[in-house]
């Protein structure tokens, strides 16, 4: 009689070696691990992260490179969204735990499994992520995630795989790092205490930046419908134009950050992250836009896309709502293209200049300036004169409510008046 069987999320790193191990031993199923390859893993990582699956008796080991899923289905809209969660996290993480879980979604399903694995914790984000997107794509299928159920600590963990001869790095034990195409998250250790900050050997994909360049480097990013398909001129794919900015922008310190958030269970969670791509793409967007869209349009799109972020941060990409609001920003996107001179420098980045062929500056579309095209003088001094009624007719209304000015005196006007008074000869 054949045994159990079950798909498992498999990074190789502490918290799934442990679960390969501990589904077989307790509950005697056979293993089918799945790594999901979302831009976080080189070539002699998948090669070993395929060794420790074989050495750990899994039943079959499967790699899938998901890369260009990542950018097609979600880092292209957070550019367009400008999107950071509390105005300074870019959401590495939430976006790749969606197609990883819809990759291993669909090998249970061809393998014919009983239940999909995972080796998230009870703390954090990702166990809601996967559970909720799982129950989306496999209704009905059996879900464990061993250390999460049985509440499994690194530290007992790493000494149940040492009892068994697995010995995993003691840096492992002191920090969580996932690693993606859009960037790289580090939890533990100093991220448990607000005031402290991650040390040098925390982080992996930048410089110090007090030892990068100090001459820095500029890079020209071109923008079509608001998804960026060139550096310096030359045409990429999105995957390759984000790996060669973080490449850039990691060697010259740009991209850390330190987050403080809300978690989706309501607790407090504070991480470390790199993020050299989406630093200065979403910088160089930004920017673009404010050069080729209505104000309303950026009011709007400001919105909908900081809603569209929390969503895919707390596990609703599922949600019907979402392909709503991709509908508006690709909408939005239309006249979001031209190209975005970047500086970055010792950990900096600067916007150093913006153009497009839908510049609301140039000379067709109205001057800003002293003098301008589009009115005269005579019709400004008009619009001036009934530019802010309402607040015009506000102010006079409160004057004239007790009979006195001293109804909208501010302590400056006070302040004005009292200078007046002393300044007088």
């Amino acid at each position: 009689m054949s045994k159990k069987k079950v798909v498992l999320a498999f990074s190789g790193g502490l918290d799934t070696s442990f679960c390969l191990l501990y589904l077989q031993e307790k509950f005697g199923y056979d293993v089918v691990t799945v790594t999901v390859d979302t831009g976080g893993f080189d070539a002699d990582t998948l090669a070993a992260i395929d060794a420790r699956a074989r050495e750990l008796n899994a039943a079959q080991h499967i790699t899938f490179d998901a890369t260009q899923a990542v950018f097609d289905d979600h880092i292209a809209y957070l550019i367009q969204g400008n999107v950071k969660r509390g105005h300074v996290y870019p959401l590495c993480v939430g976006a790749e735990r969606v197609v990883q879980a819809k990759v291993v979604a669909a090998v249970a399903r061809e393998v014919g499994a009983e239940a999909i694995a995972h080796g998230s914790t009870g703390a954090g984000n990702d166990q809601i992520r996967f559970d909720v997107a799982l129950r989306a794509l496999c209704p009905g299928m059996e879900i464990i995630a061993p250390v999460r159920d049985e509440g499994w600590s690194r530290q007992a963990s790493a000494a149940w795989l040492a009892e068994r001869g697995l010995i995993i790095p003691p840096k492992t034990t002191d920090y969580s790092i996932n690693e993606g195409l859009w960037g790289v998250t580090i939890g533990g250790r100093e991220t448990h205490d607000p005031w402290q900050v991650p040390g040098e050997d925390a982080w992996a994909w930048t410089v110090t930046p007090s030892e990068a360049p100090a001459a820095g480097a500029e890079v020209v990013i071109t923008f079509e419908r608001g998804v960026p398909v060139a550096v310096d001129g030359e045409r990429m794919s999105g995957v390759g134009l984000v790996r060669a900015l973080n490449d850039l922008g990691g060697a010259h310190g740009v991209g850390r950050g330190i987050h403080v958030g809300d978690t989706i269970l309501g607790i407090k969670g504070r991480i470390a992250f790199e993020a050299p791509a989406a630093a200065i793409l979403i910088d160089a967007h930004r920017e673009l836009e404010k050069l080729v869209l209505t104000r309303w349009q950026q009011h709007w799109k400001d919105q909908l896309a900081s809603f569209y972020g929390m969503l895919l941060h707390e596990a609703q990409y599922f949600d019907p709502v979402m392909r709503d609001l991709e509908a508006f920003m690709t909408s939005s996107q239309e006249a979001v293209s031209g190209e975005v001179r970047v500086k970055v420098c010792q950990g900096t980045l600067q916007v150093t200049g913006v153009r497009s062929g839908y510049s609301m500056m140039s000379a067709l579309a109205g001057t800003y300036g002293e003098r301008n095209t589009m009115w005269t003088g005579e019709e400004a001094k008009g619009f001036c004169t009934i530019f802010g009624t309402q607040s015009i007719l506000a102010m006079k209304a409160r004057m004239n409510g007790d009979g006195s000015a001293q109804a909208v005196e501010s302590p400056l006007s006070q302040r004005v008046s009292a200078a007046v008074k002393a300044s007088a000869v």
